[in-house]
């Protein structure tokens, strides 16, 4: 069993990457278990916060998902033609809790959508050095851009188009492909920690 946790770079409730996030559990292989999680309640990195109180909890709760799956996915809107804050800001806490263990050798793919006619191709690429810098392998053999979400997710954030839904068919069945071939060792993950399909 490959499993696969799939993080969404948003926090509006209606957001086009959580649909994209949960379209992408349900379009995922057989045989392939994954897990979708938004980033609310983990706080804006402060050193001070981290010195005094340690590492937030939210934060390694996150941390112990990335632990208990084979592969990560982000599901990354694009601000301004680069990186959310709030992804980035939760991939920064999770590299303090110990960015070695969490993410070296981890395969990692990214995906995103957006309202525009180029999905996240910017939002993408300026990922690319935050993830090598951590050590990831990262999935490069077609990318996953769903650009004018508007039109292709319905009220109740399903995505509706079938020509979107058969790329993220292709896309999901070759990253699966991709962790299984870069599964790292398990690591034991503390009790309570489930994985959800």
């Amino acid at each position: 069993m490959t499993s696969i946790l799939i993080v969404s770079g948003s926090l509006r409730a209606g957001s086009f990457n959580t649909a994209l996030a949960n379209a992408a559990a349900e379009l995922a292989p057989e045989g392939v278990e994954t897990t979708v999680v938004t980033l609310h309640g983990i706080p804006l990195y402060d050193g001070d916060i981290e010195s005094s109180e340690g590492i937030p909890h939210a934060v390694l709760r996150l941390k112990e998902k990335i632990l208990a799956h084979d592969g990560l996915l982000l599901a990354t809107p694009e601000y301004n033609n680069g990186v959310p804050g709030v992804l980035k800001n939760a991939i920064d806490w999770v590299s303090r809790a110990d960015m070695k263990a969490v993410f070296n050798g981890r395969p990692v793919g990214l995906m995103g959508a957006s309202m525009g006619g180029f999905g996240t191709v910017l939002g993408q690429a300026a990922w690319l050095p935050t993830l090598k810098f951590l050590g990831t392998v990262i999935y490069g053999e077609g990318g996953m851009l769903l650009s004018r979400a508007q039109d292709t997710v319905d009220g109740q954030g399903k995505l509706t188009d079938e020509a979107a839904r058969s790329s993220l068919i292709r896309f999901m069945a070759g990253f699966a492909a991709f962790v299984e071939k870069h599964k790292l060792p398990p690591v034991e993950v503390p009790e309570g920690v489930q994985q959800q399909g």
